[in-house]
């Protein structure tokens, strides 16, 4: 294909309206290429793209990857499917269709194409897992039948159809497993630990913990992540992944918790609930390949990323007490 660094590109961005893929279409337009956003708006939402609406080099198309899509572009970024516990499991049939019929499609279009095509996968590949870091070469220990099964599994299976695909047809394959991120344009009420957590301090309630507040969790900030795709992506198309993405920084739940509160002066208080089945005690990525691959490791770190984090979440809201 083209070379990713310096010609002017084409990219699809499955999932562009979503956390992720508006960072990714922001960065991809900001060094000079040509987006396509791809999102049926079950997560996404224009908010996080609206301010790229009209751009000369972004387009928007409202479109479910689970439908064939016919199209022209020079890569593809495929990072369409519900992410977090509380909208996968809302509807957890069509997640895995997401994960596995959204893949087969869009490796149909690269395939066709004889495009690159990036997979964002997830540590949740590894389910609760018995070595700790977690490197790539680990199959991980996942349960198939449980609540979250929709997603880890579907994601499991995703990463099949990339494999066979690139053995089968050749296809210039990028897989990414994407560890816990966060930043500006997160959805407010998604259930993951840090938007919970900042909007909960800000609005001055209890701060929900499950469990003990013992497990653990690294925590990546949102342009680091992305900085990891673009290298990623512009690698050889020797280099397939799967690759870990993510801050090897480890916290515990708890210590999460206590810095929000601190870095927002909040009166909250700590509450602690039950753990929701088949949560991970552990996770912490190993990013020895991401190191030595593509030079890449997170930049910025928990306090840091977590004052840009609450600043947005503080305008969303004082909007709605508005």
């Amino acid at each position: 294909m083209k070379n990713q660094s310096s010609d002017r590109l084409t990219y699809l961005v499955t999932g562009g309206a979503g956390f992720l893929g508006s960072h990714l279409c922001d960065r991809l337009i900001g060094d000079g290429h040509d987006v396509i956003c791809l999102d049926n708006f079950f997560t996404g939402s224009k908010r996080n793209i609206e301010h790229l609406i009209g751009h000369p080099r972004f387009e928007l198309l409202r479109h479910d990857v689970t439908f064939p899509l016919y199209i022209e572009v020079d890569a593809i970024y495929n990072l369409a499917c519900p992410a977090s516990p509380v909208h996968y499991q809302h509807d957890p049939v069509q997640t895995t269709k997401t994960s596995v019929h959204g893949a087969i499609n869009m490796l149909g279009l690269s395939k066709r194409l004889k495009c690159r095509i990036f997979q964002a996968s997830t540590s949740e590949v590894y389910g609760d897992p018995s070595i700790h870091p977690q490197t790539e070469a680990y199959w991980g220990n996942v349960n198939p039948i449980g609540p979250r099964s929709c997603y880890d599994e579907g994601k499991r299976c995703a990463e099949t159809l990339f494999f066979d695909y690139h053995r089968q047809h050749r296809l210039d394959i990028k897989v990414a497993r994407i560890f816990n991120t966060y930043g500006p344009r997160m959805h407010p009420n998604d259930g993951r630990v840090v938007s919970n957590f900042v909007v909960q301090a800000l609005k001055g309630i209890d701060i929900t913990i499950y469990g003990d507040g013992q497990q653990t969790r690294s925590f990546c900030y949102v342009d680091d992540l992305i900085e990891g795709f673009v290298r990623l992506m512009a690698t050889p198309d020797t280099v397939t992944g799967p690759m870990n993405l993510g801050n090897p920084n480890e916290f515990t739940i708890k210590e999460l918790a206590e810095t929000v509160i601190e870095l927002t002066g909040s009166k909250s208080k700590l509450s602690y609930e039950p753990l929701p089945q088949d949560d991970p005690t552990q996770r912490q990525p190993d990013i020895g390949l991401a190191r030595e691959t593509i030079g890449w490791e997170p930049k910025l770190q928990l306090r840091e990323g977590l004052i840009e984090t609450i600043a947005y979440f503080d305008k969303l809201v004082s909007g709605e007490a508005n």
